[in-house]
C-alpha cells in the first residue's frame, strides 16, 4: 500500500462550462470497476500508463496519449505501470459534443470517437490547458480551448455513434429485466426471482443482459445507483441520505462504490459542487495574467488543425490547486 499515499484527485465543475465535468488525478493502486458515463470521457495522460478494458480488450494509454470513451460505454481502469498514471480529463455532455460537431465538422447525427486510444500530445496539452483555464477562472480561455480540443479529436478520430442493434432472442428479455431493475432500484429481486418472472433461466438472463449492456445485472444496478446518487449530491442531498435513497445500505456502502466509479469520495465530490453553486452567485474576475492573454477567433480556427498551443503548460503534480486525497471516507 506504499503508493496509495501518493494518490490524489479533484473532480469538479466550472460554472462557466455547463454540462462538463473536470478531473485531475494521480492514481497508483486505484482500480475502476466496470462502469459507464453519461458524458464523453476525454482523458489526457501526463505521466505513466493507464490500462482500461474497453470493447472486449485491454487498451493502453501512455504519456502523450488520450483515453477516449463514448457515453454509456462500459469500461474499467487501472495502472499499467508500478508508478501508476497521472492525467487530466474533461467530460463534455453528448449535447455539447453534438453542437461542436455540427458547427465545425462534417459529422451529422450523434458523433462518437472511433478509437479508444489516440496518440496526440498536442490534444493532451489542450485538455490540460482547459483545466488550467477553469482553475484560473478564465471563462473565455476554458470555453475556447475545450471547443478547439473537441473539434480536433472529432476531426482526427470522429465518426457516427454506432447503433447497437441486438438481434438475439434475449434482447427483449434483457430490456424487460432492465426496466424491472430501474423500477425496483432500492429493493431489487434476486437473479433467480427476476428470471422466473421473465420466464427464463438465471444463466440465460445473465448472458442476455451482458450482451445487451456490457455488464451483469448487479454491476449495472450499482452503476445506475451511483449515477442517481451523483444527481442527488448535485442537488444538495447529504451523502448518507443519498445512499439510502438509491438503495445502498448506508453511507460507507455508497462511499466504497462511488469512489470505485467516480474516483473521489462522495463528500469531496459534493463539496466541489457546492463551490460551483456559490461561484455562480459571484462575479468571476480573471487574474491579470489571464487578462493579458489574447485568444482570438482566428486562433480557435487555426489551432483546430495543428499549430502550437498557448504556453499555459501542463501543471506539475505539486502544482495542482485544491487537490483532495483519495480515501474511502466522505
Amino acid at each position: 500500500m506504499a503508493g496509495a499515499g501518493k494518490e490524489r484527485a479533484r473532480h469538479w465543475q466550472y460554472a462557466e462550462l455547463p454540462g462538463v465535468d473536470l478531473l485531475r488525478a494521480r492514481y497508483v493502486q486505484k482500480t475502476f470497476v466496470r462502469h459507464t458515463h453519461e458524458n464523453f470521457v476525454i482523458a489526457a495522460i501526463a505521466d505513466g500508463v493507464e490500462v482500461f478494458h474497453h470493447g472486449g480488450a485491454d487498451q493502453y494509454a501512455g504519456a502523450g496519449s488520450l483515453a477516449l470513451v463514448n457515453p454509456d460505454t462500459p469500461h474499467t481502469g487501472r495502472a499499467g505501470v508500478p508508478e501508476g498514471w497521472r492525467y487530466g480529463a474533461v467530460y463534455p455532455s453528448p449535447e455539447l459534443v453534438a453542437e461542436i460537431a455540427a458547427e465545425t465538422t462534417a459529422l451529422r447525427g450523434a458523433p462518437a470517437f472511433v478509437s479508444p486510444v489516440l496518440d496526440d500530445p498536442y490534444a493532451v496539452r489542450l485538455v490540460h490547458q482547459v483545466l488550467r483555464a477553469a482553475e484560473e477562472g478564465n471563462a473565455l480561455a476554458a470555453d475556447t480551448l475545450l471547443r478547439v480540443a473537441v473539434t480536433r479529436l472529432l476531426r482526427v478520430n470522429g465518426g457516427p455513434l454506432p447503433e447497437r442493434v441486438l438481434r438475439t432472442a434475449g434482447a427483449g428479455i434483457a430490456a424487460r429485466a432492465r426496466a424491472v431493475l430501474e423500477e425496483q432500484l432500492v429493493e431489487p429481486p434476486t437473479l433467480e426471482r427476476l428470471a422466473v418472472d421473465l420466464g427464463t433461466s438465471p444463466f440465460a438472463l445473465l448472458r442476455a443482459f451482458r450482451d445487451a449492456y456490457g455488464m451483469p445485472p448487479h454491476a449495472w444496478l450499482t452503476d445506475v445507483r451511483v449515477r442517481r446518487a451523483r444527481r442527488l449530491l448535485d442537488s444538495g442531498v447529504a451523502p448518507a441520505e443519498a445512499a439510502v435513497s438509491v438503495g445502498f445500505t448506508d453511507q460507507p456502502h455508497l462511499n466504497r462504490h462511488f469512489t470505485r466509479i467516480v474516483g473521489v469520495p462522495p463528500g469531496a465530490y459534493q463539496r466541489e459542487r457546492k463551490n460551483v453553486q456559490e461561484s455562480r452567485r459571484e462575479i468571476l474576475v480573471p487574474s491579470g495574467a489571464w487578462q493579458n492573454m489574447q485568444l482570438s477567433q482566428t486562433y480557435a480556427v487555426k489551432t483546430a488543425e495543428n499549430p502550437t498551443p498557448p504556453s499555459y503548460g501542463t501543471p506539475s503534480e505539486s502544482g495542482w490547486p485544491s487537490d483532495c486525497p483519495v480515501s474511502p471516507s466522505g
